[in-house]
Formats: C-alpha cells, sequence, structure tokens
C-alpha cells in the first residue's frame, strides 16, 4: 500500500487524468446506448409463474399488463348521456394508442360490474401489448395523458396500475443532492478547511460516477431491475464519503504532527488506507452473499451494489492520494498549518498528553466512563436497542399497494375511488387460470367458479369464456380485503389448498392461482425461507474475515452479535414507520402497508458490510494498540477515544445521505432510506461507542484469545500497516479506574501509570506473545491476498460460463476454458510461488537488518 501511495502521490497529475479518462470512457457508451434496466423477472417453479406462462403462452393479449381508468362524478350519475359520450370519445383515443391492445369499456355488454350501485364511479381496464416493464414509458405517459385531458369540475378522471405506477414513480426527482449538501456541512465542522470538504466529496463523485456509468451499461448485459441504480448509489455514496474522511483524517494527522505531505499520505494509506480496503472487502463479501439466494432481480441488485462499493474503495486508494499530492498541506486551515511548521516531525501518533489530548479529552473522558461502569452501560444499551426491536415481532412482509402511495398522486386517487365505489379487493384481483385438457371438464370448471364465488372473502368471481383453441379459462376474483391485507394473502392460501384441489379431483382440469398479489406472496414466502441460509453465509464469511484480520475468536463473534442486533432494531423502525404508519403520512410516504418483501435481504447485506466497516475502524485501532502494549483495558481506551469522533462524523454523514433518499417519493427506497439510517445511527452512538467497549472490557483479554491450532492455520493479513518506532501513546486515568483495572487484570503490565509518565517495560519483564520487531524494508508476501485474487478470477471466469450459457457466444467459454486452467493451476502453486517470493525477500533484506542492529549495539558500548 505504500508503494501505491507513494506511486499516486508523485504521479498526481497522471492519475488525475487517467481517472477522468476513465469517466468519459465509460460516459460515452453509456450516452450512446442508454441502460437496458427492466423489473421483469420470474419465479421458476412458484404457481403464480405458472399461471402467467400458461397465460402468456395460450393468450397473450391477456397477458398483457392491465391498468385502470377510473372516472367519478360528484353528483349525478354515470350512465348520464352528457357523460358517457365524453368517457366514450375519451376511451376511443386510449385505445388508438401506442402500446395500447384494448380498452374494456364500462358501457360494453359485461360493463354493469364496472359501475359501483350508486352509479357515481366506474372503472375501465386498458390493457397493454406487453407486461409494465417492457412498456415504453413514453406510451404509458401519452396513456395518462389524453385520459386526465378529459377531466374537469364535473367529471374526475384517475389512472391506476402497474405500468401506471412506475412511470409516476420516473417522475419523481432525484435527492443524491441533498446528501451531498448535508455532507458537506458535516465535513466542514468536523475539519474546519474548504479543501477538507472539497476532497472526500470529489472523491465520492467521482466514484459514484464511475459505479453507476458501469452499472448502466452491466444492464445490457444482465437483467437489472429500475432499483438497482438507486441502491447502488445509496450504499456508494455513502461509503464513498466515509472512506475517504478515514483516510484525510489520518493525514490531517500526520500533517498536524509536523510530517512532510508524500510522508503523511502514505503512512496515510498504509494504515487508514489498508483498514478501507479491508472495509470495503466485507462490504462486496456481504452485498455478494445476496448471491446464494438465486433469485435473479436480488442477485443483480447485489452486484450492482458490490460495484459501486468497489469503486469507491479503488477511488479512495488512487484517486485520494493523488488529490492529496495536489493539494498538499492545504487541507489544514491557516491555525494548523502554522501549528505544523513550528512542531518537530514525529514518527508516530499524537501523545493524547498534549495539544491532541486537549482536543480530545472529552472523548477520552467518556471513554474512562465506560471503562469504569461498563455493566452499567452494557445493560443500558442493550435496553434501548431491545426496545427499538420490539417492533420488528410483527413483521410481515409482502408488497405495497398503490394505496401506500402519497397523497395527491393520480394511483393513489384511483386506488380510494375504487375502494370506495367497489371492494377495496378490486385494486389487486385474483387471476385464475383454468386448462380443460377435454370439453368433458367443463362441469369441473361451473363447479370452481361456484365454489369460489361462495368462498367467505371473495366480493366477486367473472369468468371469461373457454377459449375453444387453446381450452383456457380465465377467471377474475375480486377479494373483499386489500391486495396488502393479510386477509387476501390467508384467502390465496385457502384457494390453493383446498378449493381448487376440490374443484380438479376426478377431472382433468389444471388450475392456477396467479395476479399481481399472488406473485408478490410468493415472493415473499420465498425469501422467508431462504433467509437463514443467507444469514448463514454473511455472518460466516463476516466472522472468518474478522477472524483473520485480528487474530481473535471473540471479536469476530461479538462483531456477528452487534451486525445482528443493528440490524433487528433498524427492522423495528422500519415496521413501526411503515407497517404500523407512524409518521409515514408526514413523510409523504403514504398510509400504512407492509414491509417490501426483498426488504430484509437487502438490508441485511447492506447493513453486515456497513457494520463491519465500523468494527473494523474501531477494533484495528484497539488491535494496533494491543499489540504494542498487550494492554487490553488501554487498547479499548485509546482506540475508543481516537476513532469515536470520526466514527460519529462518518455516521452523521451516513444518515444524511440515506435520510436525503426518503424524500424522493418512492417508498420503497424510503424504506432503505430510513431503515439503513436508522441501523447507522443504533450501530455508530448505541453500539460501537458504548455496548462494543463495555464488553471488551468485561471480556478482558480473552478478547485477543486464539487457539494454537488456528494460529497456525489462519493466514496473517494486517490492517493496521507496518509496525511503526513511536513511543507508546499516554492516556491519563484516574487513580481509582487504574486500581480496578489492575485488580481486574492480572496480567497489567502497568503501562498507564498515575504519576503522568509512561511506564518504560522491557521485553524480558512482559508477558504474553514478544512485540512486534521493527518492520523490514519489505514486507512479506501473504497467501490470503493471493488466494483473494484467485478467488475474483474464479469469479471473473463463472460469470463467462453464465454468459456463455445465456446465448453471448462462444468467445466467452473459450475464454473460461483458458482461465479455468491457469485458474486450476494456479490454485495448486500458490503456496509455493508465495513461500518462493518470501524467502527472496528475506535474503533481501538480511544485510539492511543486520546493518541496522550493529548500529545500535555500538552505540550502546561506545555509551
Amino acid at each position: 500500500m505504500s508503494a501505491l501511495a507513494r506511486w499516486c502521490f508523485r504521479h498526481r497529475l497522471l492519475v488525475v487524468g487517467t481517472w477522468a479518462a476513465l469517466l468519459v470512457a465509460l460516459a460515452l457508451p453509456y450516452a450512446t446506448l442508454g441502460t437496458s434496466y427492466s423489473d421483469a423477472f420470474s419465479l421458476p417453479g412458484l404457481e403464480s409463474s405458472k399461471a402467467q406462462a400458461r397465460l402468456q403462452a395460450s393468450e397473450p393479449r391477456q397477458a398483457g399488463d392491465s391498468d385502470q381508468i377510473v372516472v367519478h362524478v360528484p353528483a349525478g350519475s354515470i350512465r348520464d348521456a352528457v357523460v358517457r359520450r365524453r368517457v366514450t370519445s375519451m376511451l376511443d383515443r386510449v385505445a388508438a394508442l401506442p402500446s395500447v391492445s384494448s380498452v374494456t369499456s364500462m358501457y360494453g355488454p359485461a360493463g354493469a360490474s364496472r359501475i359501483s350501485e350508486d352509479g357515481r364511479t366506474a372503472y375501465a381496464t386498458v390493457t397493454f401489448d406487453a407486461q409494465a416493464e417492457r412498456i415504453p414509458a413514453a406510451d404509458v405517459t401519452r396513456v395518462i395523458d389524453t385520459a386526465r385531458a378529459a377531466r374537469d369540475a364535473d367529471l374526475r378522471v384517475e389512472l391506476g396500475g402497474q405500468a401506471i405506477g412506475s412511470a409516476a414513480e420516473g417522475r419523481t426527482q432525484s435527492t443524491e443532492a441533498i446528501g451531498l449538501v448535508a455532507a458537506g456541512v458535516i465535513l466542514f465542522v468536523a475539519f474546519g478547511s474548504l479543501l477538507g470538504i472539497l476532497v472526500p466529496l470529489l472523491v465520492a463523485i467521482a466514484a459514484l460516477g464511475a459505479g453507476l456509468l458501469a452499472v448502466g451499461l452491466t444492464s445490457h448485459v444482465m437483467t437489472l431491475g429500475t432499483d438497482a441504480p438507486t441502491v447502488a448509489a445509496l450504499i456508494g455514496l455513502g461509503v464513498g464519503i466515509d472512506y475517504a474522511l478515514f483516510i484525510v483524517t489520518r493525514y490531517r494527522t500526520g500533517l498536524q504532527t509536523g510530517l512532510a505531505p508524500e510522508q503523511a499520505a502514505v503512512r496515510a494509506l498504509n494504515t487508514s488506507g489498508r483498514a478501507v480496503v479491508f472495509a470495503g472487502l466485507t462490504v462486496v463479501t456481504a452485498l455478494l452473499g445476496l448471491l446464494v439466494l438465486r433469485i435473479g432481480p436480488l442477485s443483480a441488485m447485489g452486484i450492482s451494489a458490490a460495484t459501486a462499493v468497489m469503486a469507491t474503495v479503488i477511488a479512495a486508494v488512487t484517486l485520494l492520494p493523488a488529490l492529496l499530492g495536489l493539494f498538499g498541506g492545504r487541507l489544514l486551515n491557516r491555525r494548523q498549518r502554522r501549528a505544523a511548521t513550528t512542531r518537530a516531525p514525529r514518527t508516530g501518533h499524537p501523545p493524547l498528553n498534549t495539544q491532541w489530548h486537549a482536543t480530545a479529552r472529552p472523548r477520552v473522558r467518556w471513554a474512562e466512563q465506560v471503562e469504569r461502569h461498563r455493566t452499567l452501560f452494557a445493560l443500558a444499551s442493550l435496553l434501548v436497542v431491545t426496545v427499538l426491536s420490539l417492533p420488528a415481532l410483527s413483521l410481515r412482509l409482502g408488497t405495497s399497494d398503490a394505496g401506500n402511495d402519497p397523497k395527491g398522486t393520480t394511483t393513489r386517487a384511483a386506488y380510494d375511488l375504487l375502494a370506495q365505489g367497489f371492494s377495496p379487493g378490486s385494486n389487486g384481483p385474483l387471476v385464475l387460470v383454468a386448462q380443460l385438457s377435454a370439453p368433458s371438464d367443463a362441469p369441473a370448471l361451473n363447479r370452481l367458479i361456484s365454489a369460489v364465488r361462495g368462498t367467505p372473502g371473495v366480493a366477486s368471481a367473472t369468468a371469461e369464456p373457454v377459449t375453444a383453441k387453446t381450452g383456457l379459462s380465465v377467471i377474475d376474483v375480486v377479494p373483499t380485503s386489500a391486495p396488502q391485507d393479510e386477509a387476501t394473502s390467508t384467502l390465496i392460501t385457502h384457494l390453493r389448498k383446498d378449493v381448487v384441489p376440490a374443484a380438479e379431483r376426478g377431472s382433468g382440469l389444471t388450475v392456477y392461482v396467479g395476479g399481481t398479489t399472488a406473485a408478490s406472496g410468493d415472493l415473499a414466502d420465498l425469501l422467508s425461507g431462504k433467509l437463514p441460509l443467507f444469514l448463514g453465509v454473511i455472518v460466516g464469511l463476516g466472522c472468518l474475515l474478522l477472524m483473520v484480520a485480528f487474530r481473535s475468536v471473540l471479536v469476530p463473534l461479538t462483531a456477528a452479535v452487534m451486525n445482528l442486533l443493528a440490524s433487528a432494531a433498524s427492522f423495528g423502525v422500519v415496521v413501526a414507520v411503515f407497517q404500523w404508519g407512524w409518521g409515514s403520512e408526514l413523510l409523504g410516504l403514504g398510509k400504512a402497508g407492509p414491509v417490501e418483501a426483498e426488504l430484509p435481504v437487502i438490508m441485511l447485506a447492506i447493513l453486515f458490510g456497513l457494520s463491519m466497516d465500523y468494527q473494523v475502524f474501531l477494533v484495528s485501532r484497539m488491535h494496533e494498540e494491543w499489540e504494542h502494549t498487550r494492554d487490553n483495558h488501554r487498547a479499548i481506551r485509546i482506540g475508543q477515544a481516537e476513532t469515536g469522533r470520526l466514527i460519529n462524523a462518518a455516521a452523521l454523514i451516513m444518515i444524511c445521505v440515506f435520510t436525503a433518499f426518503v424524500f424522493g417519493g418512492r417508498r420503497v427506497i424510503a424504506e432503505y432510506g430510513v431503515g439503513l439510517a436508522a441501523a447507522v445511527a443504533i450501530d455508530a452512538f448505541v453500539l460501537r461507542t458504548v455496548l462494543v467497549p463495555s464488553l471488551m472490557h468485561l471480556l478482558g483479554r480473552a478478547n485477543w484469545w486464539l487457539p494454537a491450532w488456528l494460529e497456525r492455520i489462519l493466514p496473517r493479513v494486517s490492517i493496521e500497516g507496518a509496525p511503526s518506532h513511536e513511543p507508546v501513546p499516554f492516556v491519563p486515568v484516574p487513580a481509582g479506574a487504574a486500581q480496578a483495572e489492575r485488580t481486574a487484570d492480572p496480567h497489567h503490565t502497568g503501562l498507564a501509570t498515575t504519576t503522568g509518565r509512561p511506564a518504560v517495560v522491557s521485553p524480558s519483564s512482559r508477558t504474553g506473545p514478544p512485540l512486534r520487531q521493527d518492520s523490514t524494508p519489505r514486507a512479506p508476501k501473504s497467501v490470503a491476498v493471493a488466494y483473494l485474487w484467485w478467488f475474483f478470477l474464479g469469479l471473473f471466469g463463472i460469470h463467462h460460463f453464465y454468459l456463455g450459457r445465456t446465448g453471448r457466444g462462444l468467445l466467452h467459454l473459450c475464454t473460461l476454458g483458458i482461465c479455468g486452467l491457469g485458474w486450476l493451476a494456479d490454485a495448486l502453486t500458490l503456496p509455493h510461488q508465495v513461500r518462493s517470493a518470501n524467502a527472496r525477500i528475506a535474503l533481501q533484506n538480511v544485510a539492511p537488518r543486520a546493518d541496522s542492529t550493529a548500529g545500535p549495539a555500538l552505540t550502546d558500548s561506545a555509551r
């Protein structure tokens, strides 16, 4: 990392120019090809998918998206001659528009059921020639404009349906700028420097631009939903600013201790930069965990978000040091620059009993309070998290309907008019697709229709005539409850398990229960069943990564528990706001409704990655101090004091970015925004600031325990950088706290004394493993890093195999064969290659090490 930082710092113009060229190279094909986002997906094997496939194959005209044009008169009747002429003329114009397959009027032969009992509300059905995600947005907009042109004070016209809702969502405004402005304000408060604001924002914007352009181009290769770029922007913008903030803070600290800009940049990248890379890989790992679900849209969303995160990591370790080289010491304000010029250069961390300690005194006192009252603070924080998690016990997954749209939208108005004039279930009818194998199955079909009409919870059931060519009949079933109500889910289950099997018995009739409402329920059931597997994968991978990084068993387990607590509390907040409706109308997010079915798995993937970020930044500083002193309580105090302010500032930035997406007018994205903002607030201000340090104080030296057999087989990966030569920083501790520490820890080394001076500890007098020796000129290679590259090469080959299977050409399969042979050979030879490289490095470092040890020996003998 030092070599990369030094090269980017010295070749800053080349690096900045390369990033500019990369953005242009991505923007040109993006502008030419555009995007190909699509919400089309199928759930093979599920009953709703079978119903849609059968309908598509037999009756393609009926398989298109069906939306409603709702008309309402405040006085009189829809049947009045004047109203009828105006509505009929409007429907005729709509029927002639592109992408419209047919329009079923309320004035037709079967239109009596489409007019309410009071005669003041009616609806016509517009059937498009494709599913909603495949209809051009311009064609849907023409339908909306043509229909609403007929309204006036005496006639109200509103539209509803999936295609209409998608077009309305497309008109919502982007709110990323709000998050950027809020992040800039927080950075100004933290740094007090204009360039201190500008550099993290430039890095985040460049990375976000590259990531979103890449995601847009990827939509031509694989199916990406319309929410994929928004979720990618949500996570990419948050982590991009945070990663740059961590590195810039370490750089500014180096400048304030008297280091030259290049030295400060190299040190920042070799310490905080390593942590950023490791944290980014944990986020990517958690997001790619969505692949185990094997559900196309969710896997694609994970890939798109992981792409945005990887772009932020690459920008943080390449573009950021280049910008630091451009601006140099100007990231400090004038007062800080004057103070830095009068201070002698330091090679290590600023000691806590100097000027840095004066600014950090509140955080030091807080760390001491947490240590002194560790049990009380742990119980209090657990109580807070438990209370926030209670609403999650009533979590109900589903899909929100137009009744959850903000007031004032045409889809919400159409939903309310249909619910008032007919039944709430008219907004989401079920579709029963009945396939007759022979004309003799007609009696069974009639029995089914009669049984469905007599089923409790069914308002009406209308059957289309059997098609002579295909033997298919479509039955539209209108429930008495709204599509998102639990009673509707119960009705679907009852139809599938009881009513339909009874009608099919003894005949060749095959019936599938489908429709948008049934498909939403099927997706929720599928995701609920796969949630344990998904949790096991991301928790296991996260624990393994932290175990390798911190050489501990309890630190990864503690992090996993903290992540689960943060997730439970955030789900509780989401349930309270969206499912219970506490403030959803005030936020312009519609009334209460179920939580989106895909929200838990996607939020868990993002939250586990973000929570691992904070755990890495907090514990890496603790682990660094532990390696130097072997004093658990001191390591926790210093880690908490030095990183607390940074974590809180980073959390505030993420909260602002996530909250900005709440005001975009899209309920699904607002659920992500509220849930992620709540999770980050709980994680940063309750868990990492209070609960984690309290538990680590209670666990003592057991925090860093690792079985000997596991120590031998785990690869060594350092995320704190090379050990430094600096003196051990000092944290003043009250006499009572020091005495309690010595009492609680029999191996206490006495490094923090009450006299205000750090004790000198000789290697022979300390317990535990020996302290790290001085760093060598070249660091040994790591098998873990080599295997990490090998793993990503394997993912690349698998991706090519997928493209080949989907008809993208034999070239991809040929590439897979070439990569696969090298991949398998490399997997067997990697350990030998790494051992050989380390042997060469050891031979090269023998002479410098001998010279460095001879010098001090000669000096000591001379003295």
